[in-house]
């Protein structure tokens, strides 16, 4: 009876050892194959990641035919006619720019404080909308030689412009201010009580509107926009803040950038940045290139 307990003991003991090793040899089989499909998938995945990183900017945008434009609305740089067609010292140029690549502009109206992101992430192809070159802009992307000069000007109604004249004498005022933009940035430098907006545009309706004191702009912007004979006549602007330079910005690395410098070269020797300068009143602030 022992003899016949312990054979049955063995049997099952060596049914179960067997049973144990053939399921084993399963897992390891399945095993090395998903290795080697995440390994095809992961030199898929770098293949795809240096075809990406070899293609140059100039290859991305004429492959699919446009140069997407980030602006805002911002006269005399960028801005609509009554036909509703962006128009614009910037707008004409990068329409230029864009046709002697051979590929057609696109523009495309963006939220400044957010125009790294919409760089970066492909939303636009560049930022053509009299940008400031400032340290965080240059940093943080490709830029152009510079174009025009600059300045930050103060905006009030123009009953009350003696009283501000000064710095000191900014101190009580609200301000309006479009968000991420060189305007903002004096705003926070001198310690002003501001509040952001989408556009420069927005700032001076503020104004306008009496829900801010006064708006801190481009003086580019200003001398087109305020004053007699425009749109804000009762608005004037007072002292400037600063000096400054724009340029235009392509992502990290980009080929467009050296491309763009040789265009505006280009058109300066030959008079053509200057005629478009003339035609929208900027001429004045037009950098020797």
């Amino acid at each position: 009876m022992k003899k016949t307990m312990f054979a049955l003991i063995s049997a099952a003991a060596l049914a179960a050892f067997t049973l144990t090793a053939c399921g084993s040899s399963e897992p390891a089989a399945t095993s090395a194959a998903e290795t080697e499909t995440e390994a095809a998938s992961e030199e898929s995945s770098e293949a795809e990641s240096t075809a990406d990183a070899s293609e140059s900017d100039m290859d991305y945008v004429k492959g699919k035919g446009t140069l997407v434009v980030g602006i805002t609305d911002f006269e005399p740089m960028d801005y609509k006619d009554a036909n509703g067609n962006w128009i614009g010292f910037d707008a004409d140029m990068a329409t230029a720019f864009a046709e002697s690549i051979g590929v057609k502009p696109e523009f495309v109206e963006i939220d400044w404080d957010n125009k790294i992101l919409e760089l970066d992430g492909k939303t636009v192809d560049c930022l053509w909308n009299g940008m400031t070159l400032t340290d965080e802009v240059k940093s943080a992307m490709s830029t152009s030689n510079a174009y025009c000069n600059n300045a930050q000007v103060v905006i009030v109604k123009s009953d009350v412009a003696d009283k501000y004249q000064d710095e000191e004498s900014l101190k009580d005022l609200t301000f309006a201010v479009e968000a991420g933009s060189a305007g903002e940035a004096q705003a926070e430098a001198l310690g002003l009580e501001y509040t952001p907006v989408k556009a420069q545009s927005d700032a001076l309706m503020e104004v306008a509107a009496g829900t801010s004191d006064a708006a801190i702009i481009d003086s580019l912007m200003a001398a087109a926009m305020v004053g007699e004979g425009t749109g804000y006549a009762d608005l004037t602007y007072t002292i400037g803040l600063n000096s400054e330079e724009y340029g235009v910005g392509f992502r990290k690395g980009s080929d467009l950038t050296d491309t763009l410098n040789e265009f505006f070269k280009t058109s300066y020797d030959d008079g053509s940045m200057l005629e478009c300068a003339e035609s929208y009143g900027v001429q004045a602030a037009i950098v020797e290139q």
